[in-house]
């Protein structure tokens, strides 16, 4: 395996190891790619250091650490597959501070039917998301990620203008 060589290559290696750590149910590996406020300078936030954020599908904004590590933990412990198609990935880098657009074209599974040892229902979600990026001495972390359903066209409102 080759190592990355410019920025774009290394936030490409850093998100892909999230959706992967996410995949494989990893919280340790996942914990270790967000971003700690000491990965930061003193001048951010009123010296506090960058406060990572997280918005999944659905649902509010979580802000800090330990809100947002928390918020994957409860996913992890009532999903047991899911699986990330990318599409659409876009790489933007500027400075310290690197922006990844995508589509997630997720497919999750919840947990067994109490009677039986057999996965859940699958079901697939298209997702966009963007993830924020900050360089560290350790390497590219996760400042903040927000992930939004897309609703499918129905083609109910064309119906409704059609006489009839």
């Amino acid at each position: 395996m080759s190592t990355p060589r410019t920025d774009v290559e290394q936030v490409e290696r850093a998100n892909t190891a999230y959706y992967e750590a996410m995949e494989r149910g990893d919280f340790d590996e996942l914990s270790s790619l967000w971003l700690v406020p000491l990965d930061t300078s003193d001048d951010d936030f009123e010296g506090e250091g960058a406060v990572v954020s997280c918005v999944h599908p659905g649902w509010p904004v979580l802000n800090g650490r330990g809100e947002v590590l928390r918020s994957y933990a409860l996913i992890m412990a009532n999903t047991e597959y899911i699986q990330f198609f990318l599409t659409d990935v876009r790489v933007s880098v500027s400075g310290d501070t690197a922006l990844v657009t995508c589509t997630e074209n997720i497919l999750s599974g919840g947990p067994a039917p109490d009677d039986g040892d057999e996965l859940g229902p699958l079901v697939g979600q298209l997702v966009v998301a963007t993830n924020v990026f900050r360089r560290t001495a350790d390497g590219w972390k996760l400042w903040s990620h927000h992930a939004s359903p897309v609703l499918a066209e129905s083609g109910e409102d064309e119906d409704e203008d059609t006489p009839g």
